[in-house]
């Protein structure tokens, strides 16, 4: 018997494996950017667990997107490479002390990172 539960999984499951390499790094942001408002949230109603459940998967996220940068191919990076730092560094703080202020300063980060390779996403390849 197919349950709703695992309909919504093969869903994500197929929209991940088919996803463009742009597609998958928006999909990457889409989520680093709940698990900060998920966080933030979290911490507002002193749910501790919450917070540290959704801080733990904003870090993960990070260093998958810290590890696909492939400073040889993309010199220019660097300074990409440089906010995943700031970014792992404010979350691990958060993480550690539940303030609302470090997840802040990520989220202040992560949703103009967020818009910007979304509408890259949606510029055609011409190369």
């Amino acid at each position: 018997m197919t349950t709703p539960a695992m309909l919504r999984r093969r869903y994500r499951t197929d929209a991940v494996s088919t996803a463009s390499p742009a597609r998958l790094v928006v999909m990457l942001y889409d989520r680093l950017a709940t698990d900060l408002h998920t966080a933030s949230a979290a911490v507002g109603v002193a749910d501790i667990e919450g917070a540290h459940v959704a801080l733990l998967h904003a870090q993960e996220i990070v260093a998958e997107l810290s590890g696909s940068l492939d400073l040889e191919v993309w010199p220019q990076g660097e300074g990409l490479a440089a906010l995943y730092d700031f970014l792992r560094d404010r979350l691990v703080r958060a993480n550690v002390t539940k303030d609302a202020a470090f997840i802040a300063e990520c989220i202040e980060v992560v949703e103009p990172l967020r818009e910007a390779f979304s509408e890259a996403a949606l510029v055609p390849d011409t190369a």
